[in-house]
């Protein structure tokens, strides 16, 4: 008997080509050759073997896709399903109380809600979780907001868009400058908490009734931006007017959307991004004048940070870290420190023993940049006789003693300008307020 082929029992499309879609399955739409009994009985089992197979992928998917949040989640982490309870927490809240869930008790509807300091996501969607709140509260809405990272699990780079990092004194000054109206609390020590409802990301949002059974989790809205304009679904405010009406949501579950969960396990990776930090290559080049009014004149999108400094300049030496850590913090956004030394140009050498030893060393993302305009490096000893040429192309308003700080923005504007030791915090404010907290459109 001649071997039976797939398409022997499959349907042609014009042109003689066989038709696969297993919708024509259901529609009995198959013909299967009458003239043979032997094709007829393994066309018969071809077709049932190919619904098993198919249901079973179909099976298999569903479980993947249960499965992908738990695989998202440490190993003693769970997911919290829809209609599963309210799991109980004792936590320390940024006004010096601990916070429990009976506190709640009165609220018809119990927001928690997953946020942190350094996340752009979480500070898009808390332009809209404040006014929400506002217009919510005296219908019967409390919100609690837990901080679920371990400070020592975020990476340098990951704090961008923030002045503060997730430690728990830092969520103090965050709230406080947020106007946060309601609780905020931390759970990075232990991450219990956020192990017990499963939090995947921030912002991560889970809405329990008046018997604190969950209702709905996921995200707080559609958009990573703050104009309330870029949002198409509003997916909490939906589902919290359906409750707060005595109503079930008609969408339980979206989709998370924010920055994942910085589990204390994730130190070993922030660890090693710094030891590869420490080990990228550092390069220095001399520059004069012209060159230095070139670099001033910005032709790109970078905010540029200027830094006028000399290895015998002791303020120079100690603010210097700070332009390294400042550089690595902003190191996946459209900025850039450019180091320019004074010292003597036959010490070439030993400035680059220095910028080493500071591990001064340009991102990925910088080195690329600069393999676009056509430079080497963002490290420049100068060449001139004096540094009277230096300031006069960098800024003429500088006074002329080092070390001298200036910030230009794309187009070669002074936006800050600074002599002697700058304050880090102050310098970290003013690169943030130009740059801003969020993803833009």
């Amino acid at each position: 008997m001649p071997e039976l082929a797939t398409s022997d029992c499959l349907p042609s499309r014009p042109g003689g080509k066989p038709q696969s879609d297993k919708l024509l399955v259901y529609q009995k739409r198959l013909s299967i050759p009458k003239a043979n009994p032997g094709i007829e009985m393994r066309c018969v089992l071809l077709l049932t073997l190919f619904l098993v197979l198919t249901a079973s992928a179909a099976q298999e998917g569903t479980k993947r896709g249960s499965r992908a949040a738990d695989e998202a989640l440490p190993p003693d982490a769970h997911e919290l399903k829809i209609g599963d309870p309210a799991p109980d927490f004792s936590l320390p809240g940024v006004d010096g109380k601990t916070w429990r869930l009976a506190d709640f008790q009165k609220a018809k509807v119990l927001m928690i809600v997953f946020l942190s300091n350094h996340c752009p996501y979480s500070h898009a969607a808390e332009t809209r979780l404040l006014p929400l709140v506002a217009e919510m509260r005296n219908k019967g809405l409390e919100v609690v907001a837990i901080n679920p990272n371990h400070p020592d699990a975020v990476r340098v780079d990951e704090l961008g868009y923030s002045k503060y990092t997730d430690s728990f004194d830092e969520m103090k000054l965050y709230a406080k400058e947020a106007k946060f109206t309601f609780p905020y609390l931390y759970d990075g020590e232990t991450q219990a908490t956020a192990k017990a409802y499963g939090c995947l990301a921030t912002p991560h949002v889970f809405l329990f009734d008046q018997e604190r059974r969950l209702r709905y989790k996921g995200r707080f809205d559609d958009s990573r931006f703050a104009e309330a304009s870029t949002v198409t679904s509003p997916d909490t405010r939906n589902a919290l007017e359906a409750m707060l009406a005595g109503k079930t949501p008609s969408v339980a579950e979206t989709k998370v959307m924010g920055c994942s969960t910085k589990w204390l396990t994730n130190k070993a990776e922030r660890d090693r991004v710094e030891e590869q930090w420490n080990h990228t290559p550092v390069t220095v080049e001399t520059i004069d004048a012209a060159g230095i009014a070139a670099l001033v004149r910005n032709d790109t999108s970078k905010l540029r940070l200027f830094n006028v400094w000399a290895t015998w300049c002791g303020p120079c030496v100690k603010e210097f870290p700070n332009l390294v850590s400042l550089s690595r913090r902003m190191s996946n956004r459209d900025f850039e420190v450019i180091t320019l030394s004074v010292d003597d140009p036959k010490e070439q050498s030993k400035v680059l023993a220095f910028l080493e030893r500071q591990h001064a060393a340009a991102s990925n993302r910088l080195q690329r940049s600069l393999k676009a305009e056509g430079r080497k490096t963002n490290n420049y000893l100068f060449t001139g006789a004096n540094t009277e040429a230096l300031f006069k192309a960098l800024d003429p308003e500088a006074p002329g003693p080092v070390p001298y700080t200036v910030l230009i923005a794309p187009g070669g504007k002074v936006i800050y300008r600074h002599a002697g030791e700058f304050d880090a915090t102050e310098l970290q404010a003013k690169v943030l307020d130009q740059m801003g907290l969020f993803y833009e459109k």
